[in-house]
Parts: C-alpha cells; sequence; structure tokens
C-alpha cells in the first residue's frame, strides 16, 4: 500500500451514473482519498501514473484494462456470476434468461485474460427487479466488498472449477418476438431495462415498441410502459 503521502489512495472507474452514488458513499465514509474516472479518455498511463494510486476498483466498465495499466497497479473488477462459472458479457441478463434467480457477485483481479484472474471475495446478490434496481443495489455490495478488502489487506486466490463462458449479447436479441410464455417476457423486459442497454422491443413493419417498467401480475399477464418510435 501507498504510505509514502500518509493516505491511501484509491481509484473508482466505472462508465455508469448509478455508480456515482458509490463513489459519493465511498468518499464520505472512507479515510482514503478516492478518485472518480468515468471516462475512457480520462483513464491513461500517464493519468494514473500522477495519481499513483494503491488499487483501481472497477464496478462497471465496459472497455478492456490496458496492461501497462493492470501490470502496475492493482486493477479488481466486479463480476456478477459465480466465477469461473459464467465468464465474459453481459453477465445479468444471461442469468436471468437462464432462470437464475440470484447469483455471486465476484471481486477478482485483472488479467490478460477475461474474468480469468484471481478472487478476492464473493457476496450473495439477488436478481430480483429491473435491471437498473439491480444494479443499484450491487452499490451496497460493492462499497461493503471494497471496504474489507483494503481494511483487511485480502490477497486473491486462484479461481476453483470448470470455467463456462458466457457471450455478450447483441441488440436484436432484445426483440421478444419469438418468446412463448409471460414469464419469459416479463424477464427480458427487466433485464434489460437499465441505462444505456437496448430495450425488449417488438416492430411492426413501420413502427417499433420498447417496453420498460415491467410488473408481472399473479394471473401471468403483464403490464409496462411502452415507447413507440416510427422507423427509419
Amino acid at each position: 500500500m501507498n504510505t509514502r503521502l500518509g493516505m491511501q489512495k484509491f481509484i473508482l472507474l466505472t462508465e455508469k451514473k448509478w455508480n456515482i452514488k458509490l463513489y459519493e458513499y465511498l468518499k464520505e465514509n472512507t479515510d482514503y482519498k478516492w478518485t472518480l474516472i468515468n471516462n475512457k479518455n480520462k483513464f491513461t498511463i500517464d493519468k494514473i501514473n500522477k495519481l499513483k494510486p494503491d488499487i483501481i476498483f472497477i464496478p462497471h466498465w465496459s472497455y478492456f484494462i490496458k496492461k501497462d495499466i493492470f501490470e502496475k497497479y492493482p486493477c479488481i473488477v466486479f463480476h456478477m456470476t459465480d466465477l469461473p462459472f459464467g465468464r465474459g458479457g453481459s453477465p445479468l441478463q444471461n442469468l436471468i434468461a437462464r432462470g437464475f434467480k440470484s447469483t455471486k457477485l465476484s471481486a477478482l483481479k485483472v488479467t490478460d485474460s477475461i474474468d480469468t484472474g484471481d478472487i478476492y471475495l464473493k457476496k450473495n446478490l439477488n436478481l430480483k427487479g429491473s435491471a437498473q434496481e439491480i444494479f443499484e443495489r450491487t452499490n451496497n455490495i460493492i462499497s461493503e466488498m471494497i471496504i474489507n478488502i483494503i481494511r483487511n489487506s485480502i490477497k486473491p486466490k486462484p479461481q476453483k472449477g470448470k470455467p463456462t463462458y458466457f457471450q455478450r449479447r447483441k441488440p436484436e436479441q432484445s426483440n421478444i418476438s419469438q418468446l412463448k410464455n409471460g414469464e419469459e417476457v416479463y424477464n427480458y423486459i427487466r433485464m434489460l431495462d437499465a441505462e444505456g442497454y437496448p430495450k425488449a422491443f417488438l416492430e411492426t413493419k413501420y413502427f417499433k415498441y420498447e417496453f420498460t417498467k415491467a410488473l408481472l401480475k399473479s394471473d401471468k399477464t403483464i403490464t409496462a410502459n411502452v415507447r413507440i418510435s416510427k422507423k427509419q
């Protein structure tokens, strides 16, 4: 840990607005110096060298971490599966589409292979609600994990078990026209209902219908908000 200036320094790297609350919580409730980076153009080795962080924590980031950064500074990413199960992209959507009701949030070391790094901690995560609600719920869990890792100087351990892999979902997979039951439709709408994700949709010849705020009723019917836009 960095002791030269008498205060440990950390970076929170995220592209999502809901993690701003996480940054504010850590800044206000710990005795460490925190820097928020939420723009990939500002996440450069020159910038990091000036900050000299002890650890870079990464709750949500869709870009590759460059080798010159993670080899010089410990980088810890948070992945929404019980690794080594579910390595790869779109973990939340892949889990819900497969019928999972809960998962583990894994804190792992960034390496040059996706989601293969050693594990610092795992915590339980409920998958109830919309994607936005789930992501916001992770803030409390991630803050506890970060503080635990720092205060207890937790060392990572190699992943155990047979790896399985998820493929990053594509926007066209949000089309719900081929789903066969109401629960599937409900799950697709809620698992895509978050900032920056392509919403569940249906299309006609002239219009696109995008769905959010889904509720599954006891009679298996669904109510949801719909945005109707004319196709280009």
